[in-house]
């Protein structure tokens, strides 16, 4: 079954990337047409040597979303590169005269006012993927950009990794693996700290697509399910799910077992996690995070895995990304981080590829987004983002 909606999913990317005839007319800063070819500019990670290993890994630098063809085929101009750090990088030669930028989660290029000032044609920004954090969303409303990104397209690559990430902590796994790897046989030292999902409470701050995807597939392990996020999901779904909400956050944060972060990053949600927050979180409490990791204070992140008030800490979200080698979570106890892989598989490399697709080929028409991939439309920002 994984085979053929894997073959389903190629295919359906494979006929959205055929030749369409499209006219030559495209959408500017203000929303009026324009004719002529335009310059794309994306910003991936490398794949290296990995990417002829799978040839639907469209998410890097190599196979640049799979639509490199399909652009210039219609004359416009289309710029891959990995290098977007330091006023000499690549990106930066290319700013000034872009159209339209792609960038992606995974390996942001960080969209600064300073950028978008210097960036006089540019019209569009597209997120590979889903979060646009990584741009400074007023000064892409206040210059009239249009920002947008694939929203969907990988909530279940995340939603799964999140459940994934819960059981390593909760059963600690780590140790076990380590041990094998070091030719070590210790069952004491990975039991003593080893639990059952079931019974326990788990609560998620913010409860969007992927939170809703998360309780569901939890229902099935008997925990106690809360969320909290600023407008209840509706009601029949949640019945169906058996989740509670809670307005109050620091009231839900004691009765948690397991903690997922899965709320936008924002200036109300930036450092949200700080040493006084997580202070109010059961001691013991184990702790998800694939939304962003500026959420969290990086240090008291540490100190509180240091002391054990935070049992276990998991995610693959950091900041900056890239992490630097010397960023603390890499060397604080009992976490299971790794790189921002969540929601990069190949199976949303296959669905996001096609999105960006699909909102180049509306935008070069002058044709309106799914309003739901919107996040600044015409000076406004999405609502999770106000």
């Amino acid at each position: 079954m994984a085979m053929v909606m894997k073959r389903a999913t190629a295919s359906a990317f494979r006929a959205l990337t055929s030749s369409r005839n499209l006219t030559s007319s495209f959408l500017t800063r203000d929303l009026h047409t324009s004719p002529g070819s335009k310059k794309i500019v994306g910003v991936f990670y490398k794949a290296n040597e990995y990417a002829e290993k799978n040839p639907n890994f469209l998410g890097c630098v190599e196979r640049a979303l799979g639509i490199r063809e399909w652009l210039e085929s219609q004359a416009h101009q289309y710029i891959v590169t990995d290098d977007k750090e330091g006023p000499n990088c690549e990106l930066e030669k290319h700013i000034p005269d872009a159209h339209v930028l792609i960038t992606t989660p995974f390996h942001p290029a960080y969209v600064t006012e300073e950028r978008i000032k210097k960036a006089k044609n540019l019209e569009l920004v597209l997120t590979a993927g889903i979060g646009s954090d990584h741009v400074d969303l007023k000064a892409a409303a206040d210059a009239g950009l249009t920002v947008a990104e694939v929203t969907g397209s990988n909530v279940v690559s995340v939603a799964e990794d999140e459940l994934m990430r819960i059981l390593i902590l909760v059963r600690n796994f780590l140790p076990g693996y380590q041990q094998v790897i070091r030719g070590e046989w210790d069952v004491a030292a990975i039991a003593y700290r080893a639990y059952d999902l079931e019974g326990k409470t788990v609560g998620t701050v913010g409860c969007g697509r992927i939170g809703r995807l998360l309780l569901q597939r939890l229902k099935p392990f008997n925990c106690n399910l809360l969320y909290h996020d600023r407008v209840k999901m509706d009601p029949e779904l949640e019945s169906q799910i058996g989740a509670k909400f809670e307005d109050d956050l620091d009231a839900m944060l004691p009765k948690c077992d397991i903690i997922v972060i899965n709320t936008p990053l924002t200036e109300i949600t930036k450092g949200m996690f700080d040493k006084d927050r997580i202070a109010k979180c059961k001691k013991g409490v184990y702790i998800v995070n694939n939304a962003r990791g500026a959420i969290m204070d990086t240090q008291a992140v540490v100190d509180a895995c240091n002391s054990g008030h935070i049992a276990g800490y998991s995610g693959d979200v950091w900041y900056p990304q890239p992490a630097p080698k010397d960023h603390p979570w890499r060397y604080m106890p009992n976490h299971a981080m790794t790189p921002h892989i969540s929601g990069t598989t190949i199976d949303a490399q296959l669905r996001y590829a096609a999105g960006v697709k699909d909102m180049l080929e509306r935008h070069f028409k002058g044709e309106e987004f799914p309003p739901e991939n919107y996040i600044v439309k015409k000076g406004e920002l999405a609502p999770q983002y106000r």
